[in-house]
Order: structure tokens, then sequence, then C-alpha cells
């Protein structure tokens, strides 16, 4: 059996294989921009650019996961994921594992729209397929959690979010695994929280538009229109599930 991970160099595929070479004996490879960021000891490195899609190789691979790009235009996101799809195909791949968002189908999120159209390419692909709908990471708030003061638009809105860590684990073992075939895993943390009740006194309630003034890119604003609406707010047991015990609480990551 052999098990490729794509964007392996960032935070999160990172994280899948330091959790995957933990739990399985089986051949695991990766597939990197830049191979000479990589070195782990046992993980076979090839070059890979979703991009440019004839440096993708996935010849041999039982299991693909792609990790999803992280370029802001939706359309160029959608085509790399395309590309690294495309290649599954022409290399017969055995079963694709995709990292998604939560209710990547029907969210009213913004960035919902580049997993929904991956998913839907996926499924247009013919191949078994696992799809990891990630929830919100607690890293991306630790920043605004810290500060003196803590000023956002998000009102009493909660966020089942949990530590990238935990996806990662929730990943691999998905990976190291039988089954998943063709299952739908929407990923969120065993709790919820708002900022009003972690920031305490230091909580100020803004609007959109302070904080696109203050230099807030659009679609950071968007996830906190999006917790202020309560999508975010929903806990799922498949997280806890597949890792075997609750999810990380953000309260640890914040010392307290």
């Amino acid at each position: 059996m052999t098990i490729l991970i794509t964007g392996a160099t960032g935070q999160l595929g990172g994280g899948v294989v330091r959790h995957l070479l933990g739990r399985t004996d089986e051949q695991v490879i990766v597939s990197v921009r830049n191979p000479a960021k990589f070195d782990v000891p046992g993980v076979e490195v090839r070059h890979g650019d979703f991009d440019a899609p004839e440096t993708l190789d996935f010849r041999g691979v039982d299991k693909l996961l792609i990790v999803s790009a992280d370029a802001h235009d939706s359309d160029v996101r959608i085509q790399q994921h395309a590309n690294a799809v495309a290649k599954a195909v022409e290399h017969s791949v055995g079963h694709v594992f995709y990292t998604s968002i939560t209710d990547a189908d029907t969210s009213t999120v913004g960035a919902a729209v580049v997993h929904k159209a991956t998913e839907q390419i996926i499924r247009d692909s013919g191949l078994p397929f696992t799809f990891l709908r990630n929830g919100m990471y607690h890293e991306n708030y630790l920043g605004a959690l810290t500060g003196e003061t803590v000023a956002v638009s998000t009102k009493d809105g909660r966020v089942a979010s949990a530590a990238r860590d935990d996806f990662a684990l929730a990943a691999a073992v998905a990976l190291a695994t039988d089954g998943h075939v063709n299952q739908t895993y929407e990923l969120t943390g065993s709790t919820t929280w708002s900022f009003p009740e972690l920031a305490g006194d230091r909580f100020r309630d803004v609007s959109d538009d302070d904080l696109i003034a203050a230099g807030l890119p659009p679609f950071v604003v968007d996830f906190f229109v999006a917790i202020r609406n309560g999508v975010f707010a929903q806990v799922r047991p498949d997280l806890e599930k597949l890792i075997g015990r609750p999810s990380t609480p953000i309260e640890s990551l914040l010392g307290k």
C-alpha cells in the first residue's frame, strides 16, 4: 500500500505525515513544489506543482491526500485542484482524500465555492473519494484573542473550531485505516466558544466596515460574518470518532 500526501511542506500536510508515520508501515510519499524544503527519513519525495500538472507524479499510489491549495483566487484554486484530480485519474490512483470545508455544498462562506467545485470534480472523476470537511482552526484566531483589545464583528457567535493538529491526526487516521470509501466527514471541535467569552473585558464589538478600514482582507471579514451568523457553531461527532478522543480545546492553546 502506498500513500501520497500533497502540500507536505505546509503545516497541515506536514502534520498529516508526522501522524501517519507513527501509525502505519505503508510506504509514505509526499508531493511538494520545493523538494529541498522536505527532509524526513523514510519518506519518498516527489516534485509536484498543481500549476504545472506535467510535474505531478501519482503513479503507483493507492491513497492520495489532496491538501487544498492556498491561492486566494478561487478560479486558480479550482483549476489547481482539477489538475491534481486529472492526474490522479491518469495514473489510476485507488482512492482520493480531499481536505474541504464545513458544509462545502451548502455553506454561505465565500471560500466554500472552491471546495464545492472541487468535491464535484472529484465525484465526476469516478474515483473512490473521502471528503475531510475541516472546520475552523483554533490557530486562525489565536492572534486576535491574545491582543490587548479583541475587536471583531462576530458579536456572540460561537465557533466549533479545533486545533490544526487534530485535523491532521484525523486525516492520518483515515489514510491509515480501511474503509472511508465515498464518505464525507464533517470535522469540528467537540465544544464551542465565542470571542466575548474568551476575551472578557478586552472584547470590543465593531462593524465589518471598521475591520476593512483597519486593513483586514475581505475574505477574513467574511469568516467573521459567518461566525456571527452561526455558520461554524454546530458540533459534529466525526472528528472525535476519527481521533478517538475529544478535540483539543482552544483554551489550552491560550494557556488558560
